[in-house]
């Protein structure tokens, strides 16, 4: 309503200016006269409220040069000044709406009604009405209104307002959904967790509103320059008027000298880059975050989960005795297994059932505590483990080649005999090697921190070219390399999964969290929040940042050349206070155009090739160099 109030002053002060060049004598005088009251009566309201809070705002360089016109006589001069101000307030506060898009896109995202099942009856309630334990049925077409656990239905949901994502994300029972996202295809029955406030939308648009009203160092020191700027220029101006006894020329100093171009420029960048940023499923949580994010030169990064997919599997399977099959011996291990709780279990008969094998619970077992588990299968002794477990001692050439590329190697024995060996590893996450390469393309350093093994650390490294590896490392030992590389002037980013590296990601200048869209607290805390469990998104969230600094940098430049250039214009007679208004809107506009560029959607991902090529098939001994997770002794469990 205020918005449409501004432009109808406006159009109406520009139609009395175009009736009084209309009319002639009084008449035009008197027009012209009311076209600088309609627009004026609101700037002198501003600027006496500015005074009020003891600010000395830049409407009241304009009012004061408008009164004075008018105390001249000078009828064209106050009304072009006044009009074209409030012409350009008008279109600056258009403009800078357009740079909130993100976020008002964002709250029009979220869901007011849901379908809630009553008695097994679908029933229409506004969201308030929803209690935690809820049952929403979601049909395709349809938005999902709450956070929930999908418990019956499959179907793709559309992602696209929390995790940036263009394709949808298949959902099934147990998988987890989010409010404001919108189902394309199936059905889906969801139990409702998060409702409102408390959905991740709701924390996302509070993360962004709170991130676009947090000013960078840059904006802070403008601010304060500006508050000792503009009564600066009242002064010269009533010193230039008193030496010259030129009132008009010292009028016209107060127009041009305005300082609105240079102090718009910081934050409408600002907002531009985080909304970008948000719309792309990366929550940057403010301005100075902003700013730092751009100086990024060294990011220390956990391995297991972020390097890696964090689960291991199944990658190879060798045969050591001739009358077994390669499906016979990986089938012992995976039935001798399903007794076992050892994580390694789970990717031995995962990658059976892959495969297609048939795997049976076994009637006995019994895990022998750092060496394996000794089972006993279809009436024959059947271990899984080091060679400590076997009767006869076996070649280990094979597994300590399969220990030296990072897997985790176990015997398969039959009655005490090694008949075949099966290989785990945690794989190297498909999108890491891109990432990795991404931060070297900018300049920036990887180190891989992990409290695993140094042979299994380097073997990741290896694959993916990291600058650095720092293994079987404490959380506090990862402190300390942040802090060392901060010692060495390195503006550090640390990125991990926020338990265990606390106390680096605390430290670090920027602490990164990746696949926040299920972690509320991850969202509410990092610096940069990822939605999406993507690496890549971070070397985009870095590069977004120069560009909305080097943005900054340009506007700034725009406004002050602006200022230098009409000030000569000025002393040289040749800038009048209208001519000076225009000049000065204008620059106003080029700064908001230009930081609105940032806007454009600059985030283009393909899905890495070969995915799940990493992982072996089982007959291909030595294929994939993935790097285990267990103890630095592959065969010990």
């Amino acid at each position: 309503m205020k918005k449409m109030k501004s432009w109808r002053v406006v159009i109406v002060s520009g139609l009395l200016i175009v009736a009084s060049w209309l009319t002639q004598g009084r008449l035009s005088d008197a027009l012209m006269i009311a076209a600088a009251v309609v627009v004026g009566w609101q700037i002198a309201v501003s600027a006496i409220q500015a005074l009020r809070i003891k600010v000395i705002s830049i409407d009241l360089l304009v009012m004061v040069a408008a009164i004075g016109a008018l105390f001249l006589q000078n009828w064209w001069e106050s009304a072009a000044v006044t009009f074209l101000f409030a012409l350009g307030k008008a279109l600056e506060r258009a403009t800078l709406n357009k740079t909130r898009k993100a976020l008002s896109d964002l709250v029009d995202a979220a869901p007011e009604t849901a379908t809630v099942l009553r008695d097994d009856e679908p029933v229409q309630v506004e969201i308030w009405e929803l209690v935690p334990g809820d049952i929403v049925l979601v049909r395709n077409g349809e938005q999902i209104p709450v956070d929930g656990r999908v418990v019956s239905g499959r179907g793709g949901v559309d992602e696209a307002t929390i995790t940036g994502e263009s394709v949808p994300a298949e959902k099934a029972e147990d998988s987890e959904v989010f409010a404001g996202t919108w189902l394309r295809s199936g059905v889906l029955r969801v139990e409702a967790v998060g409702i409102g406030a408390d959905s991740t939308l709701a924390k996302i648009i509070r993360r962004v509103e709170d991130a676009q009203d947090d000013k960078a160092k840059t904006q802070t020191f403008l601010e304060k320059f500006s508050q000792w700027y503009t009564p600066g220029v009242m002064v010269a101006a009533l010193l230039v008027g008193l030496i010259t006894r030129n009132t008009e020329l010292a009028l016209t100093l107060l127009v041009i000298a305005c300082p609105g171009a240079l102090v718009i420029s910081i934050p409408v960048s600002i907002v531009a880059g985080i909304g970008r940023a948000a719309k792309d499923g990366v929550l940057i949580k403010g301005g100075e975050y902003l700013e730092t994010s751009a100086k990024v030169d060294a990011v220390v990064v956990d391995k297991t989960g972020t390097l890696t997919n964090g689960t291991p599997v199944l990658t190879n399977v060798d045969v050591l005795d001739p009358s077994y099959s390669a499906e016979q011996v990986l089938t012992l291990a995976a039935r001798a297994e399903t007794a076992s709780e050892h994580p390694l279990a789970e990717a031995i008969i995962r990658g059976a059932e892959d495969r297609g094998l048939q795997v049976d619970m076994v009637d006995y077992a019994e895990p022998v505590t750092g060496k394996g588990i000794l089972a006993e299968v279809d009436g024959v002794s059947v271990t899984v483990g080091s060679a400590e477990l076997l009767e006869v001692a076996p070649d280990n050439a094979r597994i300590l080649e399969l220990n030296e590329q990072g897997k985790t190697a176990m015997y398969v024995g039959v009655n005490g005999a090694a008949v075949g060996i099966v290989a785990v590893a945690d794989t190297i996450r498909a999108d890491a090697p891109a990432a990795v390469d991404a931060l070297h393309k900018r300049g920036v350093k990887v180190i891989m921190a992990t409290g695993d093994a140094e042979r299994v650390a380097r073997n990741v490294a290896a694959e993916l070219g990291v600058d650095e590896v720092r293994a079987e490392l404490l959380p506090e030992d990862k402190l300390d390399i942040v802090k060392e590389l901060q010692g060495q002037g390195l503006t550090v980013a640390m990125v991990g999964d926020g338990v265990n590296d606390t106390p680096a990601l605390a430290q670090a200048d920027i602490g990164v969290a990746m696949g926040a869209a299920g972690s509320p607290a991850a969202i509410e805390t990092a610096d940069i929040a990822l939605m999406a469990d993507k690496l890549p998104r971070l070397p985009y969230a870095l590069s977004l940042a120069q560009r909305t600094v080097r943005t900054m940098k340009v506007n700034i430049g725009i406004a002050l050349f602006t200022v230098a250039v009409l000030l000569a214009g000025v002393l040289l007679g040749d800038v009048t206070m209208s001519i000076g208004m225009l000049v000065h809107e204008a620059s106003v506009l080029i700064v908001i155009v230009i930081a609105m560029l940032l806007l454009r959607p600059t985030l283009h991902e393909e899905e890495p090739a070969g995915v799940g090529a990493r992982v072996a098939d089982a007959e291909a001994a030595g294929a994939g160099a993935g790097a285990a997770s267990g103890a630095a002794s592959g065969a010990a469990r």
